[in-house]
């Protein structure tokens, strides 16, 4: 399974470094080849009958792995660098993912199919990207949505490329309309705007050879086993208590506790590395669940799939242009953080950043947005979508019950 993984990753790779289509519009390497891999499985199941099935315990730790690296990210000394802008995003961020959720059930329900599979039509994958959307869509396979994991992984794809497509417009939209500027910008970061750089407030960091290059990865991997090991622990101890949580949340949950106390310790924990190890993980994870993926079984709803796609993408229109452009302050950094905030939530950071990027190469720079929107991906999104995402499945499972 690692060895075919790796195969179809190098595949998509390649075709990501050949295509101008895919590489625009952040389409994740693991996406475009393990989708080609699946097209290739449903022609040996359309024409020889035979159906592929994969062991997928590595798959799972990899799903921790990722999850794990994302806590390690989340440092709460960053708040301060918001201000009240990052308050009110967060805000209209969880009232936009309970939005997203409901217009998902409230579509399934109408159309006869089981609510789950609104919710995995909903945050689930669009906000939460391709991880989320294969980490509940597992769990919706084990609670007999048997087409969870396929249908997640189709909206978040879907929703990747809307993000892409929708957010710079609507930004522009909204510069030109009320006839925006952006504040008067300082000497020193004149070029911003040209070059589409972020502020100095958002650093970058470069891989810097150590005397004992090991030393660093095998840190690296201790602390992933702990919050691996100690997310299990956690998770069992809250099972047994009937407090149902998905097991990648619990060890993200142990990952920001350990990583803020390294920094309280003075100790911090490596942020190259620990993204290093974040891309590999969530490449083979991403790449092992869409190999995986069944598509002659969504290939009969198809037509629902986009009408639904369209809906949510019309919500996303109406909100960010009548809600959070207005809360933000209806200024030029409101306009460009609008645009981010689509990205964000119908498809994943680099897709706002993209989105924002290309906003401020054209009108100029906004520094607020390069602040607000990235804090918001790396310390809320995740965090506040699984919150969500719970209240949702445990609402329905009452719901079911007192059907």
């Amino acid at each position: 399974m690692l060895a075919i993984s790796i195969v179809v990753l190098f595949l998509g790779m390649y075709l990501t470094s050949k295509f101008k289509l895919l590489k625009d519009n952040y389409i994740p390497p693991a996406v475009t080849g393990g989708l080609i891999f699946s097209l290739g499985t449903w022609g040996f199941y359309g024409f020889a009958d035979v159906a592929f099935e994969f062991d997928m315990q590595m798959r799972d730790l990899l799903l921790l792995t990722f999850f794990s690296t994302v806590g390690l990210g989340a440092r709460l000394r960053n708040l301060a660098t918001g201000g009240r802008a990052l308050g009110i995003m967060v805000v209209a961020a969880a009232v936009f993912l309970a939005l997203q959720n409901a217009i998902g059930v409230g579509a399934a329900m109408l159309a006869g199919v089981r609510p789950g599979y609104g919710l995995m039509a909903g945050s689930v994958s669009l906000a939460g990207g391709h991880g989320t959307a294969a980490a509940w869509g597992q769990i919706g396979v084990e609670m007999g949505l048997s087409q969870a994991m396929e249908v997640g992984l189709i909206f978040a794809t879907f929703g990747l490329i809307a993000g892409g497509v929708i957010g710079g417009p609507i930004a522009r939209m909204l510069i030109e309309r009320n006839n925006l500027k952006p504040a008067t910008p300082d000497p020193n970061q004149a070029d911003q705007g040209k070059t589409g750089q972020q502020p100095e407030s958002i650093p970058t960091y470069r891989i810097a050879l150590d005397e004992e290059p090991l030393f660093p990865l095998l840190r690296m991997l201790l602390i992933l086993a702990l919050c691996v090991s100690m997310g299990a622990v956690v998770n069992d101890y809250l099972f047994a208590r009937e407090v149902m949580l998905p097991g990648f949340l619990t060890c993200m949950i142990i990952a920001i506790v350990l990583t803020n106390l390294a920094d309280a310790a003075r100790r911090p924990i490596d942020k190259v590395v620990t993204a290093k190890f974040g891309q590999v993980s969530l490449n083979l994870f991403l790449t092992m669940s869409m190999m995986s993926m069944q598509l002659w079984v969504l290939s009969t709803g198809l037509t629902n799939y986009v009408l639904l796609m369209m809906l949510q993408i019309t919500a996303m229109a109406l909100f960010a242009t009548f809600v959070v452009f207005r809360i933000a302050g209806r200024d030029y950094d409101a306009a460009v953080m609008t645009g981010g905030f689509v990205g964000l939530g119908l498809g994943a950071t680099p897709v706002a950043l993209a989105n924002m990027d290309a906003v401020t190469r054209h009108y100029g720079p906004s520094t607020k947005a390069f602040i607000v929107i990235p804090l918001i991906g790396a310390l809320f999104i995740d965090l506040l979508n699984a919150g969500i995402i719970q209240f949702f499945v445990d609402q329905l499972a009452r719901w079911h019950l007192a059907g």
